[in-house]
């Protein structure tokens, strides 16, 4: 076998903002792995200033990976768990090289029999441009929304509020995503708020790794008293051993986690993850880390085959201009793949 790699800058179709900035390019990596003449492919989907792998020695890892890729897949792993994207591109390259076509996780979903109910995301803007892509959900058929707040929260209940009067929670699940945006007293108030709009969950509402004077975890004591769900994100990011997973969902016990593979070790971090999770009576869902359509493909057929329960959070690639072909398309809020 061989390997190569190649990098890619999405560009998107318009800014898209959340409480970390603006985002206009998403860099990624494509890396491809052949066997005679096989061919498998899969996406190191790096999130710069995001990812635990988010290093000046990035692509000398990738490197590494292709002139090691005959290595025992074991022993790759093991190597590659500081740079859970690149791991997350290894494991699909290796998958898609094993099943072939477009195919990561063949399933009922590839076949084309079954689908996947998904949340429409509403990124951080003005009032009158975030109402704009509300509307434009709500018509395509959805009836779970995820907005993401954190900036100017007084516009962003106002426009909660209108949609709650418009929709009760049963015709209109509503989550929203602060990435971090909130400070500790703040957050409190805000998770009160929230509670009286019907809010189903919030989002990581402060920065990952906030301790108080005592150095106890501000985020653990939120999601104690939390009239509204939490769903930590940003706060597995960084963390790489099975027992050190384990001891921050006992000591934190949210509510929820949300699973993006290209942050948190691909697949196989996803599953300890997952594993936890449902000893622990914590719900989960799985989101996608703004890959390009060959991440999304190889996310969409892991999750289905997770059996999910409520909506996720994945997508068609639609965000950007230059993205690759895709099997994924929607129709209404149901995510299915084209055989």
């Amino acid at each position: 076998m061989h390997a190569k790699y190649f990098k890619h800058i999405l560009e998107f179709k318009q800014a898209s903002g959340t409480s970390r900035g603006i985002l206009h390019t998403k860099e990624t990596y494509i890396l491809e792995i052949f066997d005679g003449d096989k061919k498998g492919i899969g996406e190191c989907a790096v999130f710069r200033g995001l990812s635990f792998d988010d290093v000046p020695e990035y692509e000398e890892k990738l490197n590494w990976l292709c002139e090691n890729i005959n290595a025992d897949f074991e022993f790759l792993k093991e190597k590659l768990k500081p740079f859970p994207s690149i791991w997350f591109g290894c494991e699909q390259a290796f998958l898609n090289l094993k099943h072939g076509s477009n195919l990561y996780f063949p399933s009922r979903f590839t076949e084309g029999k079954d689908s996947i109910k998904i949340n429409g995301l509403i990124w951080m803007g003005n009032s009158d441009f975030m109402e704009k892509q509300i509307s434009e959900k709500l018509d395509a058929g959805f009836d779970c929304i995820k907005l993401k707040i954190g900036v100017d929260w007084d516009s962003e209940r106002e426009i909660l509020k209108k949609l709650r009067q418009k929709f009760p929670k049963e015709k209109l699940e509503l989550r929203v995503d602060a990435n971090g945006g909130f400070g500790f007293e703040k957050a409190k108030s805000v998770l009160r708020e929230l509670a009286d709009l019907q809010i189903h969950s919030i989002e990581q509402p402060i920065k990952a790794r906030s301790f108080d004077e005592n150095h106890q975890s501000e985020m653990a004591k939120l999601c104690a008293e939390t009239p509204v769900p939490i769903a930590l994100d940003e706060e597995l990011i960084g963390v790489l051993n099975f027992n050190e997973k384990q001891k921050l969902l006992e000591n934190i016990k949210p509510q929820y986690i949300i699973l993006k593979p290209a942050l948190i070790g691909g697949f196989s971090g996803s599953d300890e993850w997952i594993s936890i999770a449902e000893k622990l009576k914590i719900g989960w869902w799985i989101t996608s880390a703004l890959e390009s359509n060959i991440g999304l493909n190889a996310l969409a057929q892991y999750t289905f085959q997770k059996n999910p329960k409520i909506p996720q959070g994945l997508g068609t690639g639609a965000l950007f201009t230059n993205n690759f072909e895709t099997n994924l398309f929607l129709k209404n809020d149901k995510l299915y793949y084209k055989r």
